[in-house]
């Protein structure tokens, strides 16, 4: 699934597994590299999805107030 498919959850998932797989240990320098590269990407998906979110949501009280 490219990452233009994932939802917020998904992503944040995806997210913690790498988190645990780095702090874990025992992966090559090029295991971590990519992992590291990897949250990286899930992390600027994540909060482009959060910062999407208070957008709408913002829209939204404009329109109610």
């Amino acid at each position: 699934m490219s990452d233009d498919m994932l939802d917020y959850e998904q992503a944040r998932a995806e997210l913690v597994s790498v988190v645990e797989k780095l702090e874990v240990g025992g992966a090559s320098l090029e295991e971590s590299l990519a992992l590291w590269e990897r949250g990286e990407r899930l992390a600027d998906l994540c909060q482009s999805k959060l910062d999407g979110a208070r957008e709408r949501l913002a829209k939204a009280q404009d329109i109610e107030a």
